[in-house]
């Protein structure tokens, strides 16, 4: 093994966000860099997650808003899905940015590999080229970045059901006529309006009482009726036990509870699961939790000698923009730096329609950690830009410490949200009091001006 083996500065394992964007930037510096990357080239991200689902958020977007274009002065206007036009439309945006990225990572200087590799020894993994033949690679730093796949709770009768996931759904032929959606998470409400307005019938099955429990009560309750106003249908309280599949090929969930819901399709949303399975990590010294995530420090160190780990694999936030700040803690201490990542302000959005935005604590997270709070909510048709969009419906709400004025946290469902929030969150960062947003000059008409008014909307 010894005559044949490469020996390089920095070898990424997987080619997600955080493991690309240091494999580019450490080759760019003038490092030896190999990148070993199963197949998606740019990442699942690109592939099979954020950017392919919210090019067919987009699509519904329009959909819904053309069924509404009479309330807007247009008339005559028909619109209709041609599933081959919209799956055009998705795989361009896709293919476009995995051009991208391979250019990106050519250019950069890396060796950028396609194969499936294996740790045979710390810090050491064997390739298999997806092309054919074998390398064997040795890398001073290591870099774990292979992410995860959607997960399939082991229910019976869910296998045999063949259920779909958040990346099969993407490629399917044909629009559902009733599909069942398995989980009230994010994923799994943004398919469900989505096919919604494509014209499927859906029903969204979930164990807890309330949709986003991490959320506070009037922020769900907003989100749920504007999703039942969609065309969506709730069964909540529903601990899924078995799936069943009909002679007619139909599918029944059934719950602990009772309910039975029947549906052409299923989509099992009930979150992701770590890909390590095969890949030596017990070889390579590298330990998991018992989920089978790569356990960490705050430093992003495995427990092996100079072995990271970064991105969802590591057990950080799934969050794309999270494995990009991953990346920063990595670089920083491999170049002599010392960054953490304790203490990150940490935003997310839910692209439903309209948005749903939220950074830092709900008001009842606030309370629980003992903080003396004021609460800031104003409902989103009060935002003068809001009535040109004939986009009303929401709420924002906002924390503020009473005594500091310091932002705590916000949830801004309305339009536009995900753009706002940035707002607020470069507020918190700097730790300026809510005052300055209360009376910052913000353009008129935007969606950002309703700022001024929401910390002037106190509740308490």
């Amino acid at each position: 093994m010894d005559m044949d083996m490469e020996t390089v500065d920095l070898l990424v394992f997987g080619g997600g966000k955080g493991g690309k964007t240091l494999a580019t930037d450490m080759a760019r510096g003038g490092q030896r860099v190999v990148m070993v990357e199963r197949g998606m080239i740019g990442g699942g991200c690109i592939n099979v997650a954020c950017i392919p689902t919210k090019t067919l958020v987009t699509s519904a977007r329009l959909l819904e808003r053309i069924s509404r274009a009479e309330e807007m002065g247009v008339r005559g206007t028909k619109a209709a899905v041609d599933l081959g036009l919209l799956r055009a439309h998705k795989e361009g945006v896709v293919a476009g940015m995995v051009d991208l990225n391979h250019q990106q990572f050519l250019s950069s200087g890396m060796d950028f590999v396609l194969g499936v590799a294996e740790f045979v020894a710390e810090r050491t993994v064997r390739i298999k080229l997806n092309d054919g033949g074998t390398r064997i690679v040795r890398g001073d730093d290591v870099v774990i970045n292979t992410g995860t796949v959607p997960r399939v709770p082991a229910i019976p009768g869910l296998a045999e059901a063949e259920p779909l996931t958040s990346e099969t759904l993407l490629h399917l032929d044909r629009i559902p006529e009733h599909l069942v959606v398995m989980g009230g998470g994010y994923v799994g409400l943004e398919f469900a309006q989505m096919f919604a307005v494509f014209g499927s019938r859906v029903s969204v099955v979930h164990r807890g009482e309330r949709l986003l429990p991490h959320e506070d009560p009037d922020i769900a309750q907003a989100v749920t009726e504007v999703l039942r106003d969609s065309g969506v249908e709730f069964h909540p309280g529903a601990d899924v036990r078995e799936v069943t599949r009909g002679p007619n090929g139909d599918v029944t969930v059934h719950g602990a509870d009772g309910t039975r819901v029947t549906g052409t399709d299923i989509l099992a949303a009930v979150g992701r699961e770590p890909v390590t399975r095969d890949l030596g990590l017990e070889t390579a010294g590298v330990e998991t939790d018992a989920r089978g995530f790569v356990k960490v420090d705050d430093r992003l160190r495995t427990s092996a000698d100079h072995t990271w780990a970064v991105g969802d694999v590591a057990g950080s936030p799934q969050y794309t923009h999270v494995s990009l700040d991953d990346y920063r803690v990595v670089k920083a201490n491999l170049t002599g730096g010392d960054r953490r990542t304790t203490g990150r302000l940490i935003p997310w959005s839910m692209f439903i329609t309209p948005e749903l935005a939220r950074v830092g604590m709900t008001e009842t997270q606030a309370r629980a950690a003992g903080h003396d709070v004021r609460v800031a909510r104003m409902p989103v048709k009060a935002v003068p830009r809001a009535r040109t969009l004939r986009e009303t419906r929401g709420l924002w709400k906002a924390v503020v410490e009473r005594g500091s004025d310091r932002i705590l946290g916000a949830a801004l469902f309305g339009a536009e949200a995900s753009e706002v929030l940035a707002v607020v969150q470069t507020a918190m960062l700097t730790g300026v009091p809510y005052t300055l947003l209360r009376d910052a000059i913000i353009a008129h008409p935007t969606m950002a001006e309703g700022l001024n008014n929401l910390f002037n909307s106190w509740s308490e």
